[in-house]
């Protein structure tokens, strides 16, 4: 039997000594810290293809313990490069990336999409999908399509592109499809968003057009009126909407999010200069997409220098936070893996550490998104340590969403208790059936720290053994991020005497 200590256990609600405000914790800060998960090219993970499940399991392990380390709160885990799927999928092909052959599924059943959202959710990290919607072969795919590949049994939907496979937008079959598919991932699996990037109708290859004649043709004889580019236009607004109404229609609680090209047209605002017109050339209107509140939350692509004056991250990112008419979050993308880049590429560390300074002091904007993982595992230019004793130093929550519910959970049941290597353990049981995705546990020793959020049941407390704590604190969080009143702990034995214990 464990050794059990004396504990009194309360809601925040009930009488405390007259030292109540001094025991109360801190409100937990509110920021979005999340990296994408580059799976094309096997750019974050796996680092190659053809490796074993365990090596497999041991590099996501790595990626999920890194992030934690750094104290991020959610992962963007690209599941979906070229209708191919890292996940088990009756609708597409298992991915080359994994075992090397495209349709051949990992050893003994193994899902990583399954253990990805496992192993985030321990950890107290928020795991999001991230879907390539009309990509359908990659220059770095080498090996032959599967022949349940869209490629192979709709040949005539999938166009061949410069260096790549490229599903028609225009094909309804291709939107059916890919709806399909972000449909059966959010109905399966526990994830906490749908991600899309900036793929939508190509990036251009020269002056060569995009060969979707049969599709336009079909369009105007049935009736149509637009011309090509409002058509192309039309398009991806009708999908992007879909998206959005298809997640919803499964799950309201799970987000999506969009990370566009972060510069809507050169000109716009005035002093960017330059840069793709993602609105003429991809045929893409994030801009009414972000006014509309077509998603839940916005992240450009914010991929240049605060100093440099044609594609100024501030002055994007101003104009962003400009364009939210329905508050919806937004949290830029950065170009992170520009530490270490590329010979020439490179950035100093402190570019990162500077955008997110700017980021923060602007009050439309909650948070950042790095590009890739792939740079905190390798630690370029000490960036973990940097960041996780600096900028990151704190734990912070992912911002709520009030428009997808605003009804908070009922606090917790907690118990606390020692066991037989003298650990601290909190025991944590949900107090109503609202459905709840982590508790963040706090202990009080000579100041508030927040050491875990977690959606486990037991949690052992890591502390230092020559600081005894005197309370614990532990709020429920839902699914949209709301948060329970605490539920405070009083630990007998460990004095203090700040936190007053009824009798």
């Amino acid at each position: 039997m464990p050794a059990m200590l004396a504990v009194l256990t309360f809601a925040l609600s009930s009488t405390f000594g007259p030292q109540q405000a001094l025991d109360t914790p801190p409100v937990m800060p509110r920021e979005f810290r999340a990296a994408w998960v580059a799976t094309v090219g096997n750019i974050d993970w796996p680092s190659q293809k053809g490796l074993s499940v365990d090596q497999m399991k041991s590099e996501m392990v790595k990626i999920m313990d890194t992030a934690q380390r750094l104290r991020l709160n959610a992962l963007i885990f690209q599941i979906r490069p070229s209708a191919d799927a890292l996940y088990q999928s009756k609708l597409e092909p298992w991915s080359e990336y994994l075992t090397g052959v495209q349709g051949k599924a990992p050893e003994g059943g193994f899902d990583p999409l399954e253990f990805a959202v496992k192993e985030a959710h321990e950890r107290g990290l928020e795991l999001h999908c991230w879907f390539n919607p009309y990509r359908a072969g990659h220059p770095l795919q080498t090996g032959p399509m599967a022949p349940s590949h869209i490629s192979r049994t709709h040949q005539s939907v999938v166009k061949k592109y410069g260096k790549f496979l490229w599903m028609d937008p225009g094909e309804p079959f291709v939107q059916k499809h890919s709806l399909d598919v972000i449909r059966d991932v959010v109905h399966r699996y526990d994830i906490d968003g749908v991600h899309i990037d900036d793929y939508f109708y190509p990036y251009p290859e020269g002056d060569k057009e995009f060969p979707d004649n049969p599709s336009y043709e079909k369009y105007r004889n049935g009736g149509g009126t637009l011309d090509r580019p409002n058509w192309r236009r039309d398009n991806v607004d009708h999908f992007v909407h879909s998206i959005y109404t298809t997640i919803k229609g499964e799950k309201p609680w799970v987000k999506f999010g969009i990370s566009p090209f972060g510069i809507y047209r050169p000109g716009v605002p005035e002093s960017i200069k330059a840069g793709i017109d993602q609105y003429s050339e991809l045929y893409a209107d994030c801009k009414k997409w972000l006014n509309e509140g077509w998603c839940d939350y916005f992240s450009p692509q914010l991929y240049w220098p605060i100093a440099q004056k044609a594609q100024s991250y501030p002055v994007l990112l101003d104009w962003w936070i400009s364009q939210n008419m329905k508050g919806r979050h937004i949290w830029p993308g950065l170009y992170t893996s520009r530490v270490g880049g590329d010979e020439g590429k490179t950035w100093n560390l402190k570019e990162v550490l500077d955008q997110i300074e700017v980021t923060r002091k602007r009050e439309g904007a909650t948070g950042e998104v790095h590009f890739s993982m792939k740079v905190f595992v390798q630690n370029n230019q000490k960036i973990v340590d940097t960041l996780s004793t600096g900028l990151y130093s704190d734990r912070a929550l992912v911002p709520a969403s009030p428009w997808l519910g605003k009804d908070s959970p009922a606090s917790p049941i907690v118990k606390v208790e020692k066991n037989n290597d003298g650990k601290w353990v909190v025991k944590i049981k949900q107090g109503s059936h609202h459905a709840v995705r982590f508790f963040a546990v706090r202990v009080l020793t000579d100041h508030w720290l927040m050491p875990r959020v977690t959606n486990r049941s037991n949690v052992v407390l890591g502390l230092d053994p020559n600081k005894e704590p005197t309370g614990v604190s532990v709020v429920a969080i839902d699914r949209v991020g709301n948060e329970s009143e605490p539920t405070m702990v009083a630990i007998h034995g460990a004095p203090n005497p700040q936190l007053a214990v009824q009798r």
